[in-house]
């Protein structure tokens, strides 16, 4: 798992600089630029509107004493998603907006669930 970890920490930047310049030098300086500032801006934006309903749907999930484990898997997402919004470049901007919107967020649970399952498999709980 640290091996992935470590590859994405440079893979994606590299990816990232690279997309970049080659937008930089097809769009000119400016243009990539505003597309950045406004990708952070909308995804900011975004990432709030989505964030208040999260929250919204947690706290009515709680009045009506569900549990609120898919509600905050979803909040998880969409403070991940506003995150990847605000860092420059179009790989992170691309999978932060699929992080904001639940159709979209459908498809990264089965690989969280199964994260998380493998993750309390692994976990010895000692009762003392």
């Amino acid at each position: 798992m640290m091996k992935w970890i470590f590859l994405a920490l440079i893979i994606v930047p590299s990816l990232e600089l690279a997309l970049l310049i080659w937008a930089g030098g097809k769009l000119g300086f400016f243009a990539t630029m505003a597309i950045i500032v406004a990708t952070g801006l909308i995804g900011a934006f975004l990432a709030k509107k989505q964030g208040v309903k999260a929250l919204k749907d947690i706290q009515e999930g709680m009045n009506s004493f569900q549990a609120p484990g898919d509600q905050l898997l979803n909040a998880a997402f969409i403070l991940v998603g506003g995150v990847l919004l605000l860092t420059p470049g179009f790989i992170s901007d691309a999978v932060g907006f699929t992080m904001l919107f639940s159709p979209t967020q459908k498809m990264y649970k089965p690989f969280i669930y199964r994260l998380i399952h493998k993750k309390m498999k692994n976990t010895r709980v000692i009762v003392g």
